[in-house]
């Protein structure tokens, strides 16, 4: 299957695809998948909300000012993504109940946690760190619905085409935040890229403890999430 358009420049951008382990893995777990894809976009809505409420807002923030044209494209970008990642998350819950589950929190892995453990607390760097997650989040997520699509003979026909819907709004959020991040005053975004991808590599590619969307291949055969429901 060749790569979408709209997501090549995604796949350029991440240090490494999905490994081939993940894929299989999570194949088999389907239900899993869904229950911790609901929480990541009702996360996502959140997140964008949060930058809004603490950057959108005319004040200063210590010794850097942000310009007015910066804060309106800030507002205007998070609450288009706020409002498709609930409309996305309402989409896998019915997903979900479709398939006759139900939705449920669940644990978070330790993938988001990872890359905001090496932010920086204070300052330009502070935003530029949190839009330089937010984007390789999104581009990582997108590449999942495609590392996943790419096997659709052996996916679920229904979570197949939900994932190839999810594409283009992925790419577009991945490309929202890493523009704004290049436009913070005093950013230095290609040494913080370094970083960060750096930590996605690793976070994707060694092994886990438990399944998730975002998780590294299953270190060993503990149970799944939906088997402790």
């Amino acid at each position: 299957m060749a790569a979408n358009t709209d997501i090549e420049p995604v796949l350029a951008f991440l240090p490494c695809r999905t490994p081939v382990a993940w894929v299989e893995q999570i194949i088999g777990d389907l239900d899993t998948l869904l229950l911790d894809h609901a929480s990541l976009e009702l996360r996502a809505a959140q997140q964008a909300q949060k930058l809004i409420r603490k950057y959108g807002a005319w004040e200063s923030r210590g010794h850097w000012q942000l310009s007015g044209a910066f804060r309106s494209t800030l507002i205007n970008r998070m609450s288009r993504i706020a409002r498709e990642e609930l409309r996305h998350f309402e989409q896998v819950v019915a997903l979900i109940e479709e398939r006759g589950g139900r939705y449920a929190v669940v644990s978070s892995s330790r993938y988001a946690a990872g890359l905001h453990g090496l932010a920086r607390k204070s300052g330009p760097g502070a935003l530029t760190d949190s839009l330089i997650i937010a984007a390789i989040i999104e581009a990582r997520s997108c590449e999942r619905f495609f590392s996943l699509i790419e096997g659709l003979d052996r996916l679920d026909g229904s979570i197949g085409k939900f994932y190839a819907s999810l594409l283009r709004a992925e790419a577009r959020h991945f490309d929202d935040y890493l523009s704004l991040a290049r436009s913070v005053p005093d950013s230095d975004v290609s040494g913080r890229l370094d970083v960060f991808l750096g930590k996605d590599a690793w976070l994707i590619e060694s092994r886990d403890v438990e399944l998730r969307f975002l998780s590294g291949p299953l270190a060993d055969l503990r149970p799944s999430l939906t088997q402790s429901l």
